[in-house]
């Protein structure tokens, strides 16, 4: 029978990969939390029109990447390709947006492209979304946040923030007109791919990563002559505020951002890191969404974090705290006709100390040979239970890791010694 095996660019996450991810997700989880952010969970399937209406019909992730398909209904139906469409969508259903909201998620993400190192097809993000507040001060709070969250993981020097502005729509729809009418000019010397773009979605040319295409654009009209006196404003008053937090950036007149929905601020934090896939997190204003999506008109700014990227990316720095490679403090050893005895005391022991991470053996074996599991299982303690301990009520405990001498001790003084 022909094995069956994971859909290609999804993955399995390993019991050996499983500690840096759980570190990861806590680290996000205590800063979201310390910054007054409050979590959302929204499904994985949505109705297609939900991102067609937010994403834009003419984004490579509408056009190209999104899972959809027909449900049993036959109405269609896309795994969610990003998250802040969803967490709209919720804001609106669920009428969140009578107050101001700071929100968090984390979860799979799915996108049909060419799988390759730090891009999957099933990947993880993590993700903030405000609503509610339209001055400069909250654009600066999430960038302050993330880097602190850098400065945290320990990458605060090998991460570059990226800060632009686009403006309102009239004053996009100017730049528009003028980059149109640049490279209409110069239409032959694009790429085919931004030929494409010339005509539907003429600002993501600027991403384009074709060397001719970004020599042109080098003459080509700055977005930041267009801006809007208000926008203008809000881009000033952020980089002062980013000025006065100590928080370094690049201003990059030809960032842009993939999706049709954001306004004002946008910002990526990229990395030389990874190779090509250098961006690790980016995202900006988006005040005009809610109400597209019909809602009242909400102001909103957010931004999303690749998890995959960002692991490998500690992984690749060896910044991973050392910790993460032990995954048990104690293992018990049981020896003889002593199960139950082993079951109580290794109970009494998870009552006592709630931290201990503590492996009782299961399946019967030698002593050596259960020894050389202790060993093996990394943990610090082997805690020993023979006929001769369980007749007495009390333990064996032997360094592992030191030649500290062994002792035998009641359940509750061993407790006290390992809490140290």
């Amino acid at each position: 029978m022909k094995q069956l095996r994971a859909i290609r660019g999804m993955n399995d996450l390993l019991p050996g990969q499983s500690p840096a991810w759980q570190y990861v997700e806590a680290t996000l989880s205590e800063l979201s939390s310390r910054y007054g952010y409050s979590e959302i969970r929204m499904p994985y399937l949505e109705a297609t029109q939900l991102f067609c209406r937010a994403v834009g019909e003419a984004t490579d992730i509408v056009e190209k990447e999104m899972y959809t398909f027909d449900d049993k209904s036959g109405g269609s139906v896309t795994l969610r390709p990003e998250g802040t469409a969803g967490t709209v969508r919720a804001a609106i259903q669920n009428n969140l947006l009578i107050q101001p909201q700071r929100l968090w998620y984390f979860g799979p993400m799915f996108r049909y492209e060419r799988p390759q190192k730090g891009r999957l097809r099933q990947f993880h993000q993590f993700g903030v979304e405000v609503f509610g507040i339209e001055g400069p001060d909250i654009d600066a709070e999430i960038l302050v946040m993330t880097a602190r969250l850098w400065h945290q993981l320990g990458i605060s020097d090998h991460v570059t923030l990226q800060l632009n502005s686009l403006g309102n729509s009239e004053s996009r729809a100017a730049y528009r007109d003028a980059l149109v009418a640049y490279l209409s000019e110069r239409r032959d010397q694009l790429d085919e791919d931004s030929q494409r773009r010339l005509e539907r979605n003429p600002l993501r040319i600027l991403d384009s990563k074709n060397e001719q295409t970004q020599e042109l654009l080098a003459s080509a009209p700055s977005l930041l002559d267009f801006l809007d006196e208000e926008s203008a404003a809000h881009f000033s008053q952020l980089k002062a505020l980013l000025d006065g937090a100590g928080v370094k950036y690049e201003i990059n007149p030809k960032l842009v951002r993939g999706l049709d929905y954001y306004g004002k601020t946008v910002f990526e934090w990229v990395t030389d890191s990874l190779g090509a896939q250098g961006t690790v997190c980016a995202g900006g204003r988006y005040d005009g969404l809610v109400e597209q999506m019909g809602g009242k008109s909400t102001p909103a700014v957010g931004f999303g974090l690749g998890v995959e990227r960002l692991v490998l990316m500690l992984e690749t720095l060896q910044v991973l705290p050392e910790a993460l490679s032990q995954q048990v403090d104690a293992y018990l050893v049981a020896v003889g006709d002593v199960q139950s005895a082993a079951l109580m005391a290794a109970e009494q022991l998870r009552d006592e100390l709630p931290w201990l991470r503590l492996q009782a053996h299961c399946g019967g074996g030698s002593f050596k040979s259960q020894m050389k599991k202790a060993d093996k299982s990394g943990a610090d303690y082997a805690l020993i239970i023979g006929e001769d301990e369980a007749a007495i009520g009390q333990i064996t405990l032997k360094h592992l890791r030191s030649d500290q001498q062994q002792q035998t001790l009641a359940p509750k003084d061993l407790a006290v010694l390992l809490q140290g």
